[in-house]
């Protein structure tokens, strides 16, 4: 074996090794395509959803009277299992 042959084996390998991570690249974006290539209206509801519940926590955060806070957990609670329900 030379030294030609040695660097020819190098070549082969990385080539080898991009090609593989190209098909590993592919296969994510396929998954992630699968994911999100699902209902439009319910992603929308469900992106929705997370906002509203992020608002609604940054509201009981602050909050200090305590029917106020009674409420926004009643209503985190309720957006919690509507997001559930989505994400399923």
């Amino acid at each position: 074996m030379s030294i030609g042959d040695a660097g020819e084996g190098l070549v082969d390998a990385e080539s080898r090794l991009a090609e593989r991570m190209d098909e590993r690249e592919q296969e994510r974006q396929r998954r992630r395509n699968f994911k999100n290539s699902g209902d439009p209206e319910r992603r929308r509801e469900l992106d929705s959803c997370r906002l509203a519940r992020a608002e609604l926590q940054s509201q009981l955060d602050l909050t200090t009277h305590e029917v106020r806070r009674t409420q926004l957990g009643a209503a985190l609670a309720e957006l919690d299992r509507r997001i559930a329900e989505l994400s399923a």
